[in-house]
């Protein structure tokens, strides 16, 4: 009876601790209150500490013997028609917001990059008409979502959006992609500052926006052996 109990033992403690240990929240670069005035510090502790966390949790609990606890975040999104709706949502939830903390930053007048510079000038006429296209999509996505802005399989950029906690990479997305640049526009994001006044916050959002990583994200995103395969159902 001993070596049974013992032996359950371990096989519990294994599973509690890849469950637990798999998926982590990711660190921040900077403060709570280093993006004021444009995020409060508030909402930036609820949302980073409080939403992404239990996305981060349940993620963990939804992965648990379903032969997907190995699974890197990346796979599960790309095959995520086959998953649980708990994986869809939480696994979402997890991809989504950590992007959306990279790409923010207290840096002041981060420019994009020469090569993203062209793509933009490209693909929308200027810096201008992107951000215009990216607040289009964000303002009228009904409910609670994303906007985007992702590097298509034919190395195009585009802008569109996502209900819920949905994103491009999915298998179920209708138009597929690699994000580089992702607005938050669930009112989690915002609410505490600007009340339903969405305009004003994705007017604001912009001033702590990093083009340098983007720039970064869209350079591996060019050469990302994942890119092509994103064209069709994976």
């Amino acid at each position: 009876m001993r070596h049974i109990y013992s032996f359950s033992f371990i096989l519990v403690f294994l599973t509690c601790h890849n469950t637990w240990s798999q998926f982590t929240l990711p660190k921040l670069n900077y403060s709570y209150e280093a993006l004021e005035p444009s995020i409060d510090s508030l909402t930036m502790s609820i949302h980073y500490g409080k939403h992404h966390q239990t996305y981060v949790n349940n993620l963990n609990k939804a992965v648990v013997g379903i032969h997907a606890d190995s699974s890197s975040l990346i796979s599960l999104m790309l095959h995520v028609s086959k998953r649980s709706e708990a994986i869809r949502n939480n696994g979402g939830g997890h991809y989504n917001h950590s992007l959306f903390w990279e790409i923010l930053s207290p840096k002041k007048n981060t420019k994009p990059s020469d090569e993203l510079s062209k793509a933009i000038q490209e693909n929308f006429v200027n810096l201008d008409s992107l951000k215009k296209m990216v607040n289009q999509a964000a303002s009228t996505r009904f409910g609670s979502g994303w906007a985007w802005v992702i590097v298509t399989p034919d190395k195009k950029l585009a802008v569109c959006s996502t209900p819920n906690q949905d994103n491009p990479l999915m298998d179920i997305s209708k138009m597929r992609g690699i994000p580089i640049l992702a607005i938050d526009v669930w009112e989690h994001a915002y609410y505490l500052k600007y009340q339903n006044k969405r305009v004003d916050y994705l007017g604001a959002i912009w001033n702590v926006i990093d083009w340098e990583v983007i720039s970064k994200k869209y350079a591996e995103a060019l050469v990302d052996p994942l890119l092509p395969h994103l064209k069709r159902k994976l």
